[in-house]
């Protein structure tokens, strides 16, 4: 079995949180963590109502736990995940909360962009 990485807090980079983060997939897997006190790959595998491969989800918490910004622990089969939150926001204050609300006002933006779309009709003929 492979080690996991995780880089020390001081080569955590804003360039690799922004990159990280840049993916909705894994801005969301972030936020729920931030939330929690940690969780196992397992309870993300769906996210806004999409399903997510396990394989795909495995890229996406290798690409948040490159960047920094998560810790992952081996527990037998399950990883089990927490944020680095304090650490980071000792380096980089504000940064991450800053993205996680931005973050929060695009996914409300595309919410109610969905729920004004008008549904399509097919034209007869």
């Amino acid at each position: 079995m492979r080690p996991l990485v995780h880089p020390s807090i001081e080569d955590i980079t804003v360039e690799g949180i922004l990159h990280a983060l840049s993916d909705p997939v894994r801005a969301a897997i972030y936020a729920e963590l931030a939330v929690s006190s940690g969780a196992t790959c397992s309870n993300f595998l769906k996210i806004s109502d999409r399903d997510i491969p396990k394989s795909t989800l495995s890229q996406h918490f290798r690409a948040l736990r490159e960047a920094g910004l998560i810790r992952s622990e081996r527990y037998g089969v399950e990883m089990r995940n927490s944020t680095r939150c304090e650490e980071i926001n000792r380096r980089f204050p504000g940064l991450v909360m800053a993205i996680m609300q931005a973050h929060q006002v695009q996914a409300a933006e595309r919410l109610q962009a969905t729920k004004r779309k008008p549904a399509t009709r097919k034209k007869a003929g």
